[in-house]
């Protein structure tokens, strides 16, 4: 009798569920990065206010460490299905989809001001379309921030500096010329791979916003940290296009809402955050060094020059306007 008095109660919940327009769902959520990080802070966001959206008809799962696969393995499993959503940063999306790599140029936005409104704008607007062609649903542009670079050798002031040191840099072809054109030499690899890397010192440094070499201790094996803001990442918070089909328009409604607020909670902690992993690297005995821009962005024309046949001087001068 108790068994059947708990199937009855199950079934009228299912039924007060989809009367409600959810039907019962569990999405797996998948980044690369570790709890400590804001992509997991965001994920965490996301899951308590999809959950309270739906009443508990949509749970969220969520797979940090690259327990689903590394970035490049996320971005192969959405497109299956296999996996049902990921937080990915923005170079390895441009593997599958090189437009994306405009963004990536270097020194290209100034402030993160320029690059909200240029994510959250039409040229954003544009790429997430694009990505529909790659069985992928853009829901929101969250953030992995300005990239500086570390490294075990010495301090970086100028593009001389950099010469023969040996950077870890995303799978990511513009990133490989832009290190190589500023003297380094660039060495592409997953970032799981790169930890190993640094603590055995078969790499002398890497590039990451403050976030990540803060929650990573890159301290540890990284003494020179060089705050070169040499390019703005985002994250592209992505749910596989076959599941994204296959919720109902209530439950699509409150996954689009919960990951805007979930991509504007990831840049709220980015920007009130920055100082303080700062003070902490410092804190640590990072050796920091603010290195002369303008000698920078004068060693990285020839990148420019490269990708404006494939990007198109107007939309890169579009994003250089935008203000």
């Amino acid at each position: 009798m108790r068994k059947r008095s708990v199937v009855f109660a199950l079934a009228v919940a299912l039924c007060l569920m989809a009367s409600e327009g959810f039907a019962a769902v569990n999405l797996k959520l998948g980044h690369a990065i570790n709890e400590e990080d804001v992509f997991h802070k965001a994920s965490l966001k996301f899951k308590e206010l999809v959950e309270a959206g739906t009443s508990g008809a949509v749970t969220v799962t969520i797979f940090p460490n690259a327990k689903l696969g590394d970035e490049r393995n996320l971005l192969e499993s959405l497109k299956m299905g296999t996996v049902d959503m990921g937080i990915i940063t923005g170079g390895p999306i441009i593997n599958f989809l090189p437009g994306f790599g405009v963004l990536d140029l270097p020194f290209l936005f100034s402030n993160p001001e320029q690059a909200y409104k240029v994510l959250d704008g039409p040229i954003g607007d544009k790429f997430k379309k694009d990505m529909e062609g790659q069985g992928w649903k853009t829901l929101a542009y969250g953030e992995r921030g300005f990239r500086n670079l570390t490294n075990s050798k010495r301090p970086v002031a100028k593009p001389d500096d950099m010469k023969d040191l040996k950077i870890r840099v995303m799978q990511n072809p513009i990133y490989i010329d832009s290190f190589t054109a500023l003297g380094a030499n660039a060495v592409p690899m997953a970032w799981t791979e790169a930890l190993t890397a640094l603590q055995q010192g078969t790499i002398d440094g890497q590039e990451n916003p403050l976030n990540v070499i803060a929650a990573y201790n890159i301290n540890e094996s990284n003494k020179y940290l060089s705050i070169t803001r040499h390019a703005y990442a985002p994250n592209v918070i992505m749910m596989s296009l076959r599941t994204w089909n296959k919720l109902t328009p209530d439950q699509q409604k409150v996954v689009q809402e919960s990951a805007d607020a979930a991509a504007k909670y990831n840049r709220d902690v980015d920007n009130e955050s920055e100082a303080a992993w700062l003070q902490s690297l410092k804190d640590k005995g990072m050796q920091v060094t603010e290195p002369d821009i303008a000698l920078f962005r004068d060693a990285v024309k020839s990148v420019y020059d490269k990708y404006e046949v494939q990007y198109g001087k107007e939309i890169i001068q579009a994003i250089l306007d935008t203000k």
